[in-house]
């Protein structure tokens, strides 16, 4: 399947893995990237541009194939050693940026120069025609279903991806909500060049995850996931649990008059004692709402397969069927 996606990244299938904080390690990028996707390297899970460096030299010595690294540029007042990490990408040879969080704008002269061509994630229509003036090669388009920050306009895919088709000129990707080939026909319909999938990714064999959290998400229906921090303008969406739970009583508890300092401890640092030592209520964590569709737990290899298998049997024999 050649798609303007395919075309831009150098890949087989339209189909690119989220930078997930504490999953988008080696061990997962270059599986997906091996399959004919776009894997990526989350590079803020790496605590240094120095410990990127390795991750990306280790992803190299795994794949021949194109795979690219995820960058999030976050408001802070201790923020991370941005130029650093910029350096490591670089110098690493990487070709393929996601960027998300802040305005790229910044480094973008930067990464133009060494060649590396840049998408830029996106929860609203305004935002992905700005990434587009700015420069950004193709846009990540996350609707209201996704995993963790899917802005404040809760605007679901259905409206949001015909929507960037009607606005952009530059290639867009839908997020949220992806996870087999009926997501990637669906998101083909209303204009997207391919799918970007998060949680379904975690769900695999070679995710670095502790095995809790893949049965978690298996377990998951629809209606297991819950918006927080909607009062600070930083909505997440996360799976239920108790550490959730509480967050939510605080916030109905405090109201208007919460700070982020209120639910820290259910929120800061909670990553790795979730993501690999398996404490499903050390805090909380995103989780799409996607997880109702996820009832297995394949080898990336195996899942891209389906993928593409569902989706061109639905181009080829139903929706081709339909036509008199």
């Amino acid at each position: 399947m050649e798609t303007r996606i395919t075309e831009l990244f150098g890949i087989e299938h339209p189909i690119i893995q989220g930078g997930m904080h504490y999953v988008g390690y080696a061990e997962l990028a270059s599986a997906v990237s091996n399959a004919g996707g776009l894997g990526l390297i989350t590079a803020l899970t790496q605590k240094t541009p120095a410990l990127l460096a390795q991750e990306i030299a280790r992803c190299r010595e795994m794949t021949d194939k194109p795979f690219g690294v995820n960058l999030t540029f976050l408001p802070a007042v201790n923020a991370p050693d941005y130029p650093g990490y910029v350096k490591a990408i670089i110098e690493g040879g990487v070709k393929i940026v996601e960027t998300a969080g802040n305005n790229p704008q910044k480094w973008l002269p930067t990464l133009k120069d060494a060649g590396i061509k840049v998408i830029h994630k996106c929860t609203s229509v305004r935002h992905a025609l700005k990434a587009e003036s700015i420069g950004c090669d193709a846009i990540s388009v996350d609707g209201f279903e996704c995993a963790g920050h899917p802005g404040e306009d809760d605007i679901p895919n259905f409206i949001l991806l015909p929507r960037a088709a009607e606005e952009l000129k530059i290639p867009f990707v839908a997020s949220g909500g992806m996870a087999d080939g009926r997501s990637l026909v669906a998101a083909l319909a209303l204009g997207a060049e391919g799918i970007n999938m998060g949680t379904r990714f975690i769900a695999t064999k070679e995710a670095p995850v502790h095995q809790n959290v893949k049965d978690t998400i298996v377990a998951a229906s629809e209606l297991d996931t819950r918006l927080i921090m909607r009062g600070l303008r930083n909505t997440e969406r996360v799976l239920i649990s108790h550490a959730t739970e509480r967050v939510m009583a605080k916030e109905r508890e405090l109201g208007s008059a919460i700070t982020f300092a209120d639910i820290a401890p259910e929120l800061a640092g909670v990553y790795p004692r979730i993501m690999q030592q398996g404490d499903m209520e050390a805090g909380v964590w995103s989780c799409g709402m996607v997880a109702g569709l996820i009832r297995d737990v394949p080898s990336v290899q195996e899942l891209i397969t389906r993928i593409m298998a569902e989706a061109e049997s639905i181009i080829a024999s139903r929706l081709a069927g339909l036509l008199r």
